[in-house]
C-alpha cells in the first residue's frame, strides 16, 4: 500500500481463489458508476486518515510516514470507523473482479481478452466510460484507445 494512503492493513490487491473474471467492454462500462462511488469513498477515507496522520506527526515533530497507524488509532479511536470504511471500499472494488492499480489516481484494470490476447481494459476515476486498454506487461503508460469506442467528449 502506498504510504500516502497509510498502512491500514487493508488488502490492496484482492485475490480471489476463483478463476479470473474476464470482462467485455459493455460489462466493464456497467461497473463504472459503482466504481466511481467506491473510489470516491475510498479517496475520502484516505484523505481523512492522511489529514489526521499529518496533524499528529506535526504535533509530535516526526515525519508523517514514520507514524504507525496503530498509534494514530490508539489516540483517535473514532478513526477505526474510517479504516473500516476504507477496507470495505477496497474489498467491494475487489469483489467486482477488477484490479485496483492506484487508489489515489483511481486507476482500475478489468481483465479482458482483445483479439485473442489477455489484456486489461483500463479506466480512471473521472472518465465517463472505459475507453482504453493495455497489455498486461505495459501498465498505464501503455494505454491505447479501444477500437470502436469514440473518444471522450471535449469539456465545455
Amino acid at each position: 500500500m502506498e504510504s500516502s494512503l497509510l498502512d491500514t492493513g487493508a488488502s490492496w490487491r484482492y485475490q480471489s481463489p476463483m478463476r479470473e473474471r474476464r470482462f467485455t467492454i459493455e460489462q466493464a462500462d456497467a461497473h463504472v458508476p459503482r466504481l466511481e462511488a467506491l473510489i470516491e469513498r475510498l479517496q475520502r477515507s484516505a484523505l481523512q486518515l492522511r489529514t489526521e496522520r499529518d496533524a499528529m506527526a506535526e504535533r509530535l515533530g516526526i515525519d508523517p510516514t514514520l507514524l504507525p497507524i496503530e498509534r494514530l488509532l490508539a489516540e483517535r479511536q473514532g478513526l477505526r470507523r474510517v479504516v473500516e470504511d476504507l477496507d470495505a471500499a477496497i474489498n467491494a472494488i475487489g469483489d467486482l473482479g477488477v484490479d485496483l492499480k492506484d487508489a489515489e489516481l483511481g486507476l482500475v484494470d478489468f481483465p479482458a481478452v482483445l483479439d485473442g490476447e489477455a489484456v486489461y481494459l483500463c479506466w480512471q476515476f473521472g472518465e465517463d466510460r472505459v475507453r482504453f486498454w493495455h497489455r498486461r506487461s505495459d501498465g498505464f503508460a501503455g494505454r491505447q484507445p479501444l477500437p470502436g469506442v469514440p473518444p471522450a467528449p471535449e469539456p465545455q
